[in-house]
């Protein structure tokens, strides 16, 4: 994920001292230059959001060009992405897409709306708007002829981990979704988890990080109960302001003040964070009856393992769900890649993109259900 969702304090008022050891370039081996996309047919495709008129740009790969085909459709993560999910030097759903291809599953990946070759910026869109998109995707596929229209899944990473059962709640066309890193708990909370880890895992005191925490849950309840925007910068800032004067200079990375408030407060008062803090992924996971794998790394510091699948495993449950995994892979970050801290600084120096294991559990997975 590009934006690594947000870290509106806990990680943003002081600036941690990173151990110069780590920064070796750890070693674990699946790299993009492996990858030979001649094995099988790649086309670059258009296709249209019809709720906003707007043109979507990615790249459909299938096994062959003759056949029938499983298929799913990959979402990104929150942020600006393309259709590779490019970050800090990986491609991760390029590694993904080549994959099941070889696998024999069709790929549609897309470049984010306003982002790449795609058009539809919007300052104001949130979640439900990139799962209109993610559904424009789908809609494509089932346009194309080789595609099997009863064999279409989704493949969500992160923030698209909740767009997928957000479709497949409402959709008879979604045979099987997987969630990857996907929250299971509500964003106020799951943010409140994240920028904890996040701030220990850079290095801050556990009193910078209690600190950090309370203002932060003070301020994500604000936004989740207070719908009038002057009335909700007019308290966040007086929040903000009054935790500040407590912040030595020194941890404030030479920012005033005033600059630091008018960043918090233009951030709490996006139409996306508002969206993402207010939403809880468990009815929506409640009402999908398709096949479901959750899978997250043990060492990840964004989607916190454990209680996300719990969350997603008893949602899925009390919905009656009669298909799905829920599994933790050791070892393996947010972006799943093999790792020794989980640490956001680590991502760009792994070698590794995408963990063969975390491949391996996918294709299987989908192979067994469509098979």
């Amino acid at each position: 994920m590009k934006k690594l969702l947000f870290i509106l304090l806990a990680a943003s008022l002081f600036a941690c001292k990173s151990n110069k050891k780590e920064q070796a370039e750890l070693e674990f081996g699946y790299q993009e230059k492996e990858i030979k996309p001649e094995t099988y047919y790649s086309e670059d495709v258009t296709f249209i959001n019809e709720k906003e008129n707007f043109k979507l740009a990615g790249t459909l790969t299938v096994p062959s060009r003759e056949g029938l085909f499983p298929a799913v459709v990959l979402i990104s993560g929150s942020g600006a992405q393309d259709r590779n999910e490019e970050i800090m030097g990986h491609k991760p759903f390029l590694v993904l897409a080549d994959h099941l291809t070889r696998n024999g599953i069709a790929v549609l990946r897309f470049d984010d709306r306003g982002f790449g070759e795609s058009e539809g910026y919007n300052p104001d869109a949130t979640t439900e708007s990139f799962a209109d998109d993610a559904e424009a995707a789908v809609n494509y596929l089932l346009s194309r002829s080789e595609i099997d229209k009863a064999k279409i899944g989704l493949i969500g990473h992160s923030e698209g981990g909740i767009i997928a059962p957000m479709i497949a709640a409402k959709s008879n066309d979604i045979a099987f979704i997987v969630m990857l890193a996907g929250p299971g708990i509500q964003g106020k909370d799951l943010l409140l988890l994240q920028n904890a880890l996040i701030a220990k895992s850079m290095g801050a005191s556990d009193s910078i990080v209690e600190q950090s925490s309370a203002i932060n849950k003070q301020l994500y309840e604000m936004v989740c109960s207070i719908d009038d925007k002057k009335e909700l910068e007019d308290k966040a800032t007086e929040t903000v302001r009054q935790y500040l004067s407590e912040i030595p200079t020194a941890l404030k990375n030479g920012k005033t003040d005033e600059e630091l408030i008018a960043g918090m407060i233009k951030e709490i008062n996006s139409p996306w964070i508002t969206y993402f803090l207010r939403y809880d992924p468990a009815p929506a996971l409640e009402h999908v009856k398709c096949s479901v794998l959750a899978l997250n790394g043990s060492k990840d510091l964004q989607v916190p393992s454990q209680v996300n699948l719990d969350a997603i495993k008893n949602a899925l449950e009390k919905g009656g769900n009669k298909d799905f995994t829920v599994k933790e892979l050791d070892g393996l970050n947010h972006l799943f890649q093999e790792c020794n801290t989980g640490m956001i600084t680590e991502y760009a120096i792994i070698k590794q993109t995408f963990s063969p294991v975390a491949l391996n559990e996918i294709s299987d997975w989908i192979l067994d259900r469509v098979k």
